[in-house]
């Protein structure tokens, strides 16, 4: 039998590069259509209160603007805050755009000019006048810690005696550190263009993480059956998380379909892409004790993070102190701040993005406590089971996520007074991190069919946000139905399509591609049945001696053709649908991806410039599907955690409640000149129990630990512990 070479765990181009760089890819604000009509928002200027009048008279006199809806004028939507609920939701009573008169955030949508052109749409928006009862807001963190209330999320509860342990531990840390809004900002903007049918059927092309929950989303709202609307998504240009719940730009722009009974489009303004959910600030204490070996003996993690007055946004931001380290005593707190503001939003790993920034912040503090290496301390506290849960990891290489990590990072050499290296006027400092994640699996289906040509279509409804999902689920699919990487389509974004999860939270290849590999495994399995009747040769052969690969089923020294043996079923084809869901074999134990960052940076003596010259990142995520993929996610990971700690920081106006830096040109993110050598490393991590593909995903666990990592490095370099992130350089002057 000729040797097979599996596709899985090969690193292969995007299947829609082509696409993306010739420009025939489409997103949702570039679908054409004669005819169609374009929105515009027009938005609160105050942070709390209530819309006496709205005048859109000299608005409606601009020729081509076609109407103006507010909630005193707009289509009838449900007044049930349950219908308003998506897969994403916060618990509480989800933003109704346009319902009422109450101003609950400064941004907030009250009006929606459509006009013949987006420039007509605009500049009539810029005509409609708002009269306001304004009332007092609050919108700084800092001002209302006193009135923060637990989460409604559970908490893991306390182990063992944390207060004890603390009082009389030999080495102690207490610290506070502060994170603050931070804004996704996308390449693409949100978008949802809605092509109203004759029938009065709604086609609608929205920049989401998940078609299927603005499917049902707008069939609630809306009342309309679920079979008269159809969400798709072929494209997305990044998310990382602004598209999980249905943003305000969908129900507006089919409020105005309903109305007038057209097709219309809503592309926000980067300025409105401040006016909805982001990763909210918070307030983090750690306290650590420690014995003299470095053992932890006490672990404290209490937390504040904003939210909004109408819903209780929750992540788990401190349930990382509790599980990446071995410790008996652990004492964990949540709580929330209500503010004027709108509901934060899971951002690329919420919670662990920003709760590891205090926690391996900490460790790097203790560490230097108790005279010892940063990184033996994180070697002598190694948990192999999680202490959350109970449970054994199925798989946890950390360990040597650490070895090779500081072996090729040349950790060894490393002195550890502070101000010890230089270069010319520029401190050297070399910091670390740990890095953890959940590795999840939620139910999710497929269908695959090959026809008479040996080409097999596999689709779920499930999106590509730029993470590689077409590429990833075409590799999975060719080496499970035996056939080239060419001889696969795998189709997506489309509501209409089977069944699947959000995009999101890095479970999208041990969720979907589960399925894809269980719905091909099934369509091989009937192809050789079928062939075992047609062939003597094949129905001789035992089953040990089959193998399917290149397009070829193999018995023995025989091969054939796959699309001969489809081509003779009488009706030229196979076909199957499969439901996967997480197999029992998990439930035993806890699922992670770990990491190990390490970074290099050069501050300037005398100006406290930071420049980031080196890091590298260790990461063990179990079977990884296309390298090279998965490199470009680590990548994106490192520089966005650069961002944190560098650079990015959403600023409040407090007096006036409003966003201040809602542009690309003053909301600061890492640029080409700011990004030198990083190095991603993919340890071997062999993990039968996660799930059949033994992968784990890497959207999230790239940009954890990052910042921290960073932030540590500082205090080597220039012996001054910043804790108020971004770390920008008059913190450190």
């Amino acid at each position: 039998m000729s040797q097979i070479n599996p596709v899985v765990g090969t690193p292969l181009d995007r299947v829609d590069g082509v696409a993306k760089v010739t420009g025939t890819a489409r997103y949702a604000g570039e679908y054409p259509q004669d005819g169609l009509l374009y929105a515009s928002v027009v938005s609160s200027t105050v942070a709390c209160g209530r819309v006496l009048r709205i005048d859109s008279t000299r608005a409606l006199q601009v020729p081509g603007v076609v109407c103006v809806l507010d909630h005193n004028h707009r289509p009838r939507i449900s007044s049930y805050d349950d219908d308003y609920s998506d897969a994403d939701s916060a618990e509480g009573a989800p933003f109704r755009p346009l319902f009422n008169d109450r101003v609950l955030y400064s941004g907030q949508p009250l009006a929606l000019v459509v006009a013949e052109s987006l420039e007509l749409a605009r500049y009539a928006g810029s005509l409609i006048h708002i009269e306001y009862h304004t009332q007092p807001h609050q919108t700084d963190l800092l001002a209302v810690l006193e009135q923060a209330y637990p989460a409604p999320a559970q908490t893991p509860e306390p182990r063992g005696d944390f207060a004890g342990q603390f009082a009389n531990a030999p080495v102690t840390v207490d610290a506070t550190y502060t994170t603050p809004n931070e804004h996704h900002n996308p390449m693409e903007p949100h978008a949802s263009t809605v092509f109203y049918k004759v029938d009065g059927t709604l086609e609608i092309h929205d920049k989401t993480q998940g078609t299927q929950n603005c499917q049902d989303y707008l069939h609630k709202v809306f009342g309309l059956p679920k079979d008269k609307i159809r969400v798709l998504a072929a494209f997305v240009g990044g998310a990382f998380g602004s598209g999980l719940r249905p943003q305000y730009q969908l129900p507006l722009a089919v409020m105005a379909a309903l109305h007038l009974q057209r097709s219309v489009r809503l592309t926000l303004t980067r300025q409105q892409m401040f006016t909805f959910g982001y990763r909210p600030r918070t307030q983090q204490r750690l306290r650590l004790g420690a014995a003299a070996d470095g053992r932890l003996l006490a672990i404290a993690h209490d937390a504040i993070g904003q939210t909004s007055r109408f819903e209780d946004f929750t992540e788990h931001l401190v349930e990382w102190s509790g599980m990446l380290y071995q410790c008996d005593n652990v004492a964990l707190s949540y709580r929330l701040a209500a503010l004027d503001v709108y509901t934060p939003l899971d951002m690329r790993a919420p919670g662990a993005a920003s709760g590891v920034i205090a926690l391996e912040c900490a460790m790097d503090e203790l560490a230097i406590a108790a005279n010892i290496d940063p990184l033996q301390l994180r070697r002598r506290n190694f948990a192999a089971s999680n202490g959350n849960e109970g449970k054994p990891y199925s798989s946890k290489e950390l360990l040597a996520c650490y070895d090779q990590g500081a072996a090729r990072f040349g950790w060894n050499s490393r002195d550890p007074a502070p101000r010890s290296l230089r270069k010319g006027r520029q401190l050297v400092g070399w910091g670390m991190a740990g890095g953890v994640w959940e590795a999840m699996q939620m139910k999710a289906s497929a269908k695959a069919s090959i026809d008479q040509q040996g080409h097999v279509t596999v689709s779920s409804a499930t999106t590509d946000i730029g993470t590689g999902t077409y590429t990833v689920m075409t590799q999975i699919a060719a080496d499970a139905a035996g056939v080239t990487p060419q001889d696969v389509t795998f189709v997506l974004g489309d509501s209409s399509l089977p069944t699947a999860p959000l995009q999101g939270g890095s479970f999208t290849v041990s969720s979907v591609g589960s399925a894809v590999r269980q719905a091909c495994l099934v369509l091989r399995t009937k192809v050789l049945a079928f062939a075992r009747q047609r062939y003597p040769e094949i129905g001789a052969t035992a089953a040990q001696d089959i193998a399917f690969g290149d397009g070829y089923l193999h018995a023995g020294e025989h091969r054939f053709a796959i699309a001969d043996i489809v081509a003779q079923a009488s009706e030229g084809a196979f076909d199957v649908q499969i439901d996967a869901e997480p197999g029992a074999r998990r439930a035993p134990f806890s699922t992670a991806t770990h990491s190990a960052v390490f970074v290099e940076v050069q501050v300037d003596e005398d100006l406290g410039t930071i420049k980031v010259t080196r890091v590298v990142s260790a990461v063990a995520a179990g079977r990884v599907v296309n390298p090279k993929t998965a490199r470009s996610q680590i990548l994106g990971g490192v520089v966005w955690g650069l961002g944190m700690a560098l650079h990015e920081q959403t600023q409040t106006d407090h007096r006036l409640g409003r966003f201040l830096n809602h542009n690309l040109a003053e909301y600061h993110i890492p640029v080409q000149a700011d990004i030198a050598d990083i190095e991603v490393i993919f340890v071997d991590e062999p993990d039968d129990i996660v799930n059949d593909l033994g992968s784990k995903g890497v959207g999230e666990i790239g940009i954890v630990g990052v910042a921290a990592a960073v932030a540590n490095a500082i205090y080597h370099a220039t012996g001054k512990r910043v804790r108020e992130f971004p770390i920008t350089l008059d913190k450190v002057l």
